[in-house]
């Protein structure tokens, strides 16, 4: 159900890609008002008209996260267009993999600076506009189930998913008093988004998504849900419920399992020359999803497939399908 009067006005940082992007074209089919805050003003413009398209408003405000001014720029532009805001989420991030011992320091401050520093400067904002307008108004941050346990190869993402988590409960603590005021936390398992083609990467083999993974349109309806009924942490995905349990039965067990399997199934076996990505500058791909789910989908067909699956027959060409019998051939 509609908390406010009307149509909502909704600042969704991190727009242009991956959860971002969903969460966009999720609240855009209810018909809200929308600011899109990502860095490339092309990317957010693509998006703006996907939005129009749903019968929504939507404006496009491109900001780096990690610069405080830039963040008041979005409140103001929000403000202008709709004369308020009542829900902010925070889905921006950036991910970097290798070996601690690898990863240039500065590629590693990026990450704490973008996943971190960004949530800190739009939940401030967020905040004080919420009580600019008479204490109202919902955050959603978005962790992680990486926000609960470690990986590695992945220290500088982890360790900002755990501060965000920790973040967003000291927020929660000092609003609690404030009855209209919400914050909420959305803590998914891997989702499939471009995040892994763009990537920073020191470790020397390609990344990918871990199986099992869910899609991004799943996230977004969870922080839908969570700007009509919030809650202090939503889980994303029952993986990430296993997890939690596995978590608290036992920890140690979970940590070792994590440190052999995670990195199989993190990455692929192909070379990668080191890169930083869209660390520093915004690329492609801007989509919503990165093929993470047909990927892992295609590998468990192959897997499964019975035997005589894979006998080519004189017949049957290799890599062509059979024709069923009595079928005529389409001109």
């Amino acid at each position: 159900m509609n908390r406010w009067p009307g149509t909502r006005a909704i600042v969704i940082a991190g727009a242009s890609s991956g959860i971002g992007q969903a969460t966009a074209l999720a609240f855009a089919a209810r018909r809200a008002s929308l600011v899109l805050v990502g860095r490339d003003t092309g990317a957010l413009e693509v998006v703006v008209r996907a939005c129009h398209e749903h019968g929504a408003e939507a404006v496009a405000c491109a900001a780096d996260l990690t610069d405080p001014a830039a963040v008041e720029r979005i409140r103001d532009a929000a403000v202008a267009a709709y004369g308020r805001i009542d829900v902010w989420v925070n889905c921006a991030a950036v991910l970097m993999v290798g070996r601690f011992e690898d990863m240039p320091i500065e590629a590693f401050r990026r990450v704490i600076d973008v996943n971190l520093m960004g949530c800190v400067n739009g939940s401030r904002v967020a905040l004080s506009q919420f009580r600019t307008q008479g204490d109202r108004g919902v955050l959603i941050n978005t962790s992680s189930l990486l926000g609960m346990t470690g990986e590695p190869l992945l220290s500088p993402y982890v360790a900002t998913k755990f501060a965000v988590r920790g973040f967003t409960a000291c927020l929660r603590q000092e609003f609690e008093r404030a009855a209209d005021i919400h914050v909420c936390l959305v803590m998914p398992w891997a989702v499939d988004t471009p995040v892994y083609s763009k990537m920073g990467n020191v470790f020397g083999r390609q990344a990918r998504s871990i199986f099992p993974v869910i899609a991004a349109g799943r996230v977004a309806r969870a922080i839908v849900g969570l700007s009509e009924r919030p809650r202090r942490e939503v889980i994303v995905g029952i993986s990430g419920y296993m997890l939690g349990i596995a978590l608290k039965l036992a920890p140690m067990l979970v940590e070792r399992i994590v440190a052999r399997v995670a990195p199989v199934l993190q990455f692929k076996p192909d070379p990668q020359p080191p890169t930083m990505g869209n660390l520093f500058t915004p690329i492609g791909p801007y989509s919503v999803g990165g093929g993470w789910k047909s990927y892992w989908a295609e590998r468990a067909t192959r897997l499964f497939r019975p035997a005589s699956a894979n006998v080519q027959t004189q017949d049957t060409p290799p890599n062509r399908p059979s024709r069923p019998k009595g079928r005529a051939e389409a001109d």
